[in-house]
């Protein structure tokens, strides 16, 4: 199975003002255009997944909705809780196997330091954290159904990696 996990791209600056809930910030309007482009050279690169779990923060919903949009299928996104700041792996892992069981390629959208941090474990560093830029990704390869531990880091890839 195929996990690719991206952080969300880049959002607008917080602002009590503007967005006293900041569960509404968006992206920014730039943070919308470099992703898309980011998108198009991960596409090009083979990144395909059929379903993305996303946290329900507006920020990464448009991310995965850009991600959705610039892959082949068009894959489904899903709202998870789970992927709201302070992550809930255990609770991700059980979403994601049920996906594996019709999916092959499955993708989760969240937050820094989240992502590093749930990367860190799927791939056995328990206590570690792995750094992710603003629209970066990470691809782990499970050769069953995920679990913590049992992934093996494939690539991390940012924009500025990519030329975006």
């Amino acid at each position: 199975m195929d996990l690719y996990i991206v952080r969300h791209a880049w959002a607008a600056e917080r602002d009590d003002a503007e967005w006293p809930d900041d569960d509404l910030r968006p992206l920014s309007k730039e943070g919308r255009e470099r992703f898309a482009r980011t998108v198009d050279k991960m596409a090009s690169g083979g990144i395909s997944p059929q379903v993305i779990g996303v946290s329900p923060l507006v920020r990464c919903v448009e991310t995965a909705q850009l991600l959705a949009a610039g892959v082949d299928g068009k894959p489904e996104v899903v709202s998870l809780d789970q992927l709201r700041p302070g992550s809930d792996l255990e609770g991700l892992l059980r979403w994601t196997a049920r996906q594996a069981r019709g999916h092959e390629r499955i993708a989760w959208v969240g937050h820094a330091p989240d992502v590093g941090l749930l990367t860190a474990a799927l791939i056995g560093l328990d206590g570690g954290s792995i750094h992710f830029a603003k629209g970066a990704a990470a691809y782990v390869r499970f050769d069953g159904p995920p679990v913590k531990g049992g992934g093996e880091l494939r690539w991390l890839v940012t924009a500025k990696m990519l030329g975006c």
